[in-house]
């Protein structure tokens, strides 16, 4: 039985929160703090009312600031933090854990610079690495689902599947309808960021550099049928690329509605996805933060939000001296996790994975003091956890491959 705290209370903390608050028997004591103390209310209120046995309460904390963060880890003793802020604050939260002797789990690389989105960023989390080893500490970065599961997936199927993996492709596709215009389903600046970015792929020892979305293909998905994707970066090919021996290429293939690329494509032209500040009435305004203040708040995209998401890791390669192909992937229902805990399958999809590895860290399954990435912890525990807590995977051997 520990003390935990999850920082943020937006759509992912809100289910984190819901998941421990399943777990009372791990998660004895739930502290959730976000700068916005009534989002933090509102999600303790639901969680009591599904799991009235919880003991969960809400705190205000502004995560930007060191202070802050001491207060509240020294006062709550926390035994591990969830990270479900946003990726700017992974650092400080980090050096926070040490301080204080916390464990850490978080959800994506991390951005130090919130002006400004950075790739290949996890040098700044790995450097801490001797720190966390010199406290008997564990971070375990970046367990959302893409990146997250996906890594398990592999990690699960270079132990399992695969005496070598060749080819690596990973499908993130989102084939729902939240009814909106254009709306983001995790922080829009992060979003948007993310997407805009060159693409870059990893093929015979070194990443190529593409334009951003100047390659497509379309995909056969399972539950859901073709979609287009297209190639864009995405962290978790960053680390897997170094720890996956005979990989020839890995590359990330998101799905865009043409509805979404429209709106994409004329916010860009009109500069509104810039974080350069610009001057407006005696004030500096970022236009893309100006810009996340106008879309609807992905935490309440849940309602109404129908459809499927398919995500998962396409990999080709040898087995007992024969080629190989498989397709391992989540479906997950957007209406059935709104349901559940009030947020719509994106959140869902990343709020699960951190949920399970506190509760893997905590119960010693991976306790293993230093900074580490998904694929490096054994992911027998995860894959087996992932169907009880709501994220079912399956195989499809027969598969298509992406060319």
């Amino acid at each position: 039985m520990s003390r935990v705290i999850i920082i943020g209370a937006g759509g992912v903390g809100n289910v984190v929160a819901h998941k421990c608050c399943q777990e009372s028997a791990v998660f004895a004591d739930i502290l959730l703090a976000s700068r916005t103390v009534s989002k933090c209310e509102a999600i303790v209120q639901r969680c009591l009312a599904r799991y009235p046995e919880s003991n969960i309460q809400g705190v205000a904390v502004d995560a930007n600031q060191d202070d802050a963060l001491d207060q509240l880890l020294g006062q709550y003793q926390p035994a591990l933090v969830i990270n479900a802020a946003l990726p700017y604050q992974n650092l400080p939260i980090m050096r926070a854990c040490l301080r204080h002797g916390a464990h850490y789990v978080d959800t994506s690389a991390p951005e130090p610079d919130p002006e400004k989105y950075e790739m290949f960023a996890y040098h700044w989390q790995f450097e801490l690495d001797e720190e966390f080893k010199k406290h008997g500490l564990t971070a375990a970065l970046s367990f959302g689902f893409d990146p997250g599961v996906t890594n398990i997936f592999c990690a699960y199927a270079k132990k399992h599947w695969f005496d070598e993996i060749h080819s690596l492709d990973i499908l993130d596709c989102n084939a729902g309808d939240h009814g909106r215009a254009f709306a983001t389903n995790f922080n829009p600046v992060t979003n948007i960021q993310e997407v805009i970015q060159p693409g870059y792929y990893w093929e015979n020892g070194r990443w190529e550099k593409i334009q951003a979305f100047s390659e497509s293909c379309v995909y056969d998905f399972p539950e859901i049928g073709p979609r287009k994707m297209f190639l864009i970066y995405h962290e978790e090919l960053e680390t897997l690329v170094k720890r996956l021996p005979g990989l020839k290429r890995a590359r990330f293939w998101m799905g865009f509605t043409e509805t979404y690329m429209k709106h994409l494509e004329v916010l860009r032209n009109l500069g509104l996805t810039e974080m350069e500040p610009i001057e407006f009435d005696g004030a500096k305004v970022a236009p893309l933060e100006f810009l996340k203040e106008t879309l609807p708040d992905p935490a309440g995209l849940g309602k109404g939000y129908k459809g499927k998401t398919n995500i998962g890791c396409l990999f080709e390669g040898v087995y007992q001296g024969e080629s190989r192909q498989l397709y391992v992937y989540n479906v997950c229902d957007h209406e059935a996790a709104f349901s559940e805990t009030g947020s719509q399958a994106i959140s869902f999809t990343t709020g699960v994975p951190a949920m399970i590895a506190a509760k893997l860290v905590l119960e010693g399954a991976w306790n293993r003091p230093g900074v580490w990435a998904p694929e490096d912890f054994d992911p027998d525990p995860m894959m087996d956890a992932l169907e009880t807590y709501g994220l079912p995977w399956a195989v499809e051997e027969e598969v298509s491959c992406v060319t």
